[in-house]
């Protein structure tokens, strides 16, 4: 059998492959994944960690673009959801994409809302807010028509309630975005400009799968022929450099850490590299403050945007504990949490010894900046809903899916990072536990931030993963409620927002909790049983909260909050309310 045979039965067999799963019960998958194949062929073979779940999801949305431009349907019939599955899989053979993400197969033909076709979303929407999206991006997308777009989206994003969806990967907030790429643009969700504006995937390539089938000719097939004497060359020849690059990398390696594990797929960059990226540190640059550290946006040589954590006060002798918190976070991929991109480390003359980790940027900011920021508009109920529940998800996998087990330790709004389609990314998990060696800055054993460490962690240095369940609370009852979790009034007198909101459930005025004025308000009895489960998390006594897969479970579904047990008197209480609660009173 000749190679050339070989060379041709091998992309006969790529191009019908994902066709080829019919099977028990389901029906072939009517998506056209083809159409990010260029997109996926500019990646390396393993994906970037940082940014492997956000990019699939991504995809998804655009081929399901491309289908309800095709059909006038959101999402493939239920019954071919593991076919879809197995072709979306197709693309990625180094990468399970529901284990490693969190994906249910069912969610890949769960809609928003019920609405499922073209003529269900635009009855949902105002003819005026329709006429709005088709006037600013019924263009090509580039520069600042691609803004023009966004910001109309931006208002028709906010007019869904999706207090009745179930989980999935195309929910309400990506709807608009599926609409505008595949109704009102008439360049279609393949063009490139298109792609790149409302789904960040950049495709190199405006053809659509059909438009491929249409070209295929004989001078392709020549083509092909020639091509395969440049691959052999090509193949040779990116041997040799792959081999003498990591070899390269070897010898570039800093203070005593070492070659953290090639299936880590992460960067390694130089500190020349972090610095061309922020701008030699600029103050200008600087998105984010912390206990560690300064947080800044840069941009790399291949221009995406990305965030940079420098740590401060580092020493060399922490290195060793450093590599093994990467390589732990490099580990753990879900949709749910931010993944590191890469990392840095270098001794300099004058700026000393560095730590630098890079993750993607989050270009909606934290949760933090939502609630406390300066930015006066408030965050609907169905935005809040979907943030507390992409938190709840991320905290259960790292405690029950990620092996081993992490405890974050620093869970607080700050820490919950939300990308341009408000879905939470829980920042920073694995750091606060490796850190305390070799930086000087630390003198305590416990980590965290005030308002938001669980008692028992605080008192006694006890630890578990129930400590992260407080903190998950307390962060709740910022989200409903818009108050933070510790303030200190001008009497000096500290007001805790677990001991507030408990004060009013006990009272059965649950729905006082929200914050006033919120937009876009759900049914009363969601939102009462959102302020139970945050009460229940935040109780004081770590044996009375659930876990994290509890929490979700709650969540998720129609299963009840149990009751909340009695709490103890507060640490902060009013000496009135001590006498009140003691039954033989106070004697002044």
């Amino acid at each position: 059998m000749s190679f050339h045979y070989l060379f041709f039965l091998f992309f006969f067999i790529l191009a019908f492959f994902p066709f080829c799963f019919a099977q028990n019960g389901s029906i072939p998958c009517p998506l056209n994944f083809t159409v990010l194949r260029p997109a996926f062929s500019n990646r390396p073979p393993q994906l970037n960690p940082s940014a492997d779940c956000h990019f699939i999801v991504q995809g998804l949305r655009l081929v399901l673009s491309d289908y309800l431009k095709r059909t006038g349907s959101f999402v493939p019939p239920s019954n071919a959801s593991e076919s879809c599955w197995q072709s979306y899989q197709s693309l990625l053979p180094n990468l399970d994409i529901r284990s490693s993400c969190g994906f249910q197969t069912a969610w890949i033909s769960q809609g928003c809302m019920n609405l499922t076709t073209r003529a269900d979303f635009e009855a949902s929407v105002p003819t005026t807010t329709l006429n709005d999206v088709a006037s600013n991006c019924n263009q090509s997308l580039g520069g600042s028509a691609c803004a023009s777009c966004t910001r109309s989206l931006a208002s028709l994003q906010v007019l869904y309630n999706t207090n009745n969806s179930v989980a999935n990967v195309s929910d309400c907030t990506a709807y608009p975005f599926i609409y505008a790429a595949a109704v009102p643009n008439y360049l279609g969700p393949t063009d490139e400009a298109t792609a790149i504006c409302l789904f960040s995937i950049e495709l190199n390539d405006s053809s659509n799968g059909e438009g491929k089938k249409k070209g295929v000719n004989w001078g392709v097939i020549i083509g092909v022929g020639v091509g395969l004497a440049v691959f052999i060359v090509l193949s040779w020849f990116f041997y040799r450099k792959h081999r003498d690059s990591r070899k390269k990398i070897r010898n570039l390696e800093l203070g005593g850490l070492g070659m953290i594990s090639e299936s880590s797929n992460l960067v390694k960059f130089t500190f020349d590299e972090i610095k061309e990226a922020t701008r030699n540190f600029s103050i200008d640059n600087i998105i984010g403050r912390g206990g560690y550290g300064n947080v800044y946006r840069g941009y790399l040589s291949d221009g995406s945007e990305v965030a940079l954590k420098r740590f401060k006060n580092c020493s060399a002798a922490g290195d060793a504990d450093f590599k093994h918190e990467v390589e732990v976070i490099a580990s753990v991929r879900h949709v749910n949490l931010v993944a590191l991109r890469g990392y840095c480390t270098a001794t300099t003359p004058f700026e000393g010894h560095q730590r630098i980790i890079v993750c993607d940027l989050m270009k909606n900011g934290s949760l933090y900046d939502h609630l406390f920021g300066p930015t006066k508009a408030r965050l609907s109920w169905s935005i809040r809903r979907k943030i507390a529940l992409g938190m709840a998800r991320g905290l259960a996998y790292l405690h029950h899916g990620a092996q081993p087990t992490i405890i974050h330790r620093d869970i607080k709004a700050s820490n919950i990072l939300l990308d341009d389609m408000f879905e939470a990314k829980v920042a920073d998990f694995g750091l606060a536990k490796f850190t305390p060696e070799g930086m000087t800055h630390l003198s305590t054993r416990v980590a965290g931030t005030m308002g938001y460490v669980a008692p028992e962690y605080a008192l006694y240095g006890q630890l578990t993963d129930r400590s992260d369940v407080y903190s998950f609370g307390i962060v709740l009852l910022e989200l409903l409620s818009g108050k933070k979790a510790l303030t200190v009034s001008n009497g000096n007198q500290p007001s805790v927002v677990a001991d507030w909101a408990w004060s009013l459930v006990k009272k059965e005025k649950a729905l006082d909790v929200i914050e006033d004025g919120m937009p876009e308000l759900g049914p009363p009895e969601v939102v009462e049983k959102y302020v139970l489960i945050a009460v229940l998390c935040s109780h004081p006594e770590l044996q009375c909260r659930p876990s994290m897969d509890q929490v979700v479970k709650m969540l998720e579904t129609e299963v009840s909050v149990p009751s909340i047990p009695a709490r103890p008197i507060p640490l902060v209480a009013h000496i009135d309310d001590i006498c009140r609660a003691n039954s033989a009173g106070c004697s002044y």
